[in-house]
């Protein structure tokens, strides 16, 4: 799976607003590639942030 769709997927199903340290944490990516992911998915649109530094799934 593409590092992108795991950090979306890692966010969908997240019953929480998760920040980049747990969605790393927990899909098991190194946090820098996460950062990238979450910046793809900001830039699409995919992720809101609800408060400061915590995204879920649009």
């Amino acid at each position: 799976m593409e590092t992108v769709e795991k950090v979306f997927e890692t966010i969908k199903n997240s019953a929480e607003p998760l920040n980049a340290g747990k969605v790393a944490e927990l899909s098991g990516l190194d946090r820098k590639e996460v950062d990238k992911a979450m910046a793809r998915l900001k830039a699409d649109g995919r992720i809101v942030s609800p408060r400061r530094c915590y995204w879920s799934a649009k």
